[in-house]
């Protein structure tokens, strides 16, 4: 409780914090929304619903090279408030084509607003970890996977709520309005110059490819100079495969096997009762995070996630589902705070956002690669079962990975010696 209260003091932080709490407010109604619409009018298409989750996934790849520098080399607290304003902006362009009803410009300013929003997440991880100290990152893991659950838990329900009410254009500028308040709340904050540009300023043209491409070979051969870092790097690659099957299985399981009539009812329930499970999980994980060690919360996590995942394909009576479902919630927080409190601790602050900008891109690529097969295969050659298979067998691999690689390097740390091995 005290280390809570000393992070609640840091006005820096609590800004921060209720800057991603707005922009993810307002991200989730858009996407729930925006995937009710897809799904309304495109009943006996469902590849459109997995196209769009494509288009948010997919922009990573065209960026990847350059949004890890950016956050290493520019002002981190400007990225991150340019990165807002423009995807505010690209959100108003957004509901103007789907005013127009041009399918193609939909999807393509989804796209272009998903690879502007890429920049943030690189730019803001490497602020909230130079304005926290290590004692803190596994309590900021947890107030942040808290907020997550807490969004999984009324997020669809909200979206759901405003896609009834004020239909996808209210959705959409409730989504924009979101990313301002983001924007200002960042720009009010007051972080030492160090941390911002940790290796010093720089101007954009000074950022040619050629140093681009230095900066960005540092980053690779820093993550291969540090033995955990690459076993953890690696795993992402799987991670990717299991958002980028969730973020749209539990929605075709209800649609075209549990729910066929009532699917959208069903959904929010399942969001809730999710969301329920991660908020259960996020407590119980925080109260046993000092009595376990972090390898043993993420191996552990990521085994019973997956067996779960299998399971769950087979199902044939909703509340069985739910129930499977609600003990997948409740033990993935063990993942992302184990995950989100190790790695602040073992990657230096001068290169945090280039470290970021691999694993993201690496997670997006699996992400994408699953969407896409996705959207190709079902429903015409694969049933729904053998996808929740498939995700969940790879998921259980990367646990069994974890569990015998990880606990090697439980205590291992990165230094100063290895930035200097990259240069």
């Amino acid at each position: 409780m005290t280390g809570l209260k000393q992070i609640l003091r840091n006005k820096n932080y609590v800004r921060l914090f209720l800057a991603t709490f707005a922009s993810q407010l307002g991200g989730i109604i858009g996407v729930t929304a925006f995937m009710f619409y897809l799904l309304k009018r495109f009943t006996n298409q469902p590849y459109y619903a997995t196209l769009a989750e494509l288009m948010y996934s997919l922009p990573m790849l065209a960026v990847f090279l350059v949004v890890g520098v950016l956050a290493d080399r520019m002002d981190r607290q400007k990225i991150a408030v340019n990165c807002d304003w423009i995807s505010a902006l690209l959100s108003l362009c957004l509901l103007i084509f789907i005013w127009v009803d041009s399918i193609p410009l939909i999807f393509a300013f989804l796209f272009i607003r998903s690879a502007a929003s890429k920049f943030f997440f690189p730019a803001e991880s490497a602020l909230i970890q130079g304005i926290l100290s290590k004692d803190d990152y596994t309590i900021a893991a947890g107030l942040n996977q808290m907020i997550g659950s807490l969004f999984m838990l009324f997020g669809a329900t909200l979206g759901a709520v405003v896609y009834w009410h004020f239909g996808i254009t209210g959705a959409i500028l409730i989504d924009a309005v979101s990313f301002i308040v983001s924007a200002l709340l960042i720009r009010s904050c007051k972080i030492q110059k160090e941390v911002r540009l940790p290796n010093g300023a720089h101007q954009f043209k000074q950022l040619k490819f050629k140093l681009v491409m230095h900066d960005f070979k540092q980053g690779f051969l820093y993550i291969l100079r540090n033995r955990l870092l690459i076993w953890l790097v690696s795993g992402f690659f799987m991670f990717g495969i299991l958002n980028g099957g969730f973020s749209v299985l539990p929605m075709f399981i209800l649609k075209y096997k549990l729910a066929p009539d009532n699917y959208e009812q069903y959904m929010v329930w399942t969001s809730i009762i999710f969301g329920s499970g991660v908020l259960l999980g996020t407590l119980i994980a925080s109260l046993i995070s000092a009595k376990l060690k972090l390898h043993q919360m993420i191996a552990a996590g990521v085994l019973v996630a997956g067996i779960g995942i299998c399971i769950l394909g087979f199902v044939n009576h909703l509340y069985v589902f739910l129930i499977i479902d609600f003990a997948i919630a409740l033990v993935l927080p063990f993942i992302n705070i184990g995950i989100g409190g190790w790695l602040p601790c073992i990657v230096d602050p001068q290169m945090m956002g280039r470290v970021q900008g691999l694993i993201n891109p690496l997670m997006m690529l699996s992400q994408s690669l699953t969407l896409g097969f996705i959207a190709v295969s079902f429903p015409s050659f694969i049933s729904i079962e053998v996808l929740f298979l498939l995700v969940g067998i790879c998921t259980v691999i990367v646990g069994i990975y974890y569990t015998i690689v990880l606990p090697r390097y439980a205590d291992y740390d990165t230094s100063s010696k290895a930035i200097q091995e990259s240069l």
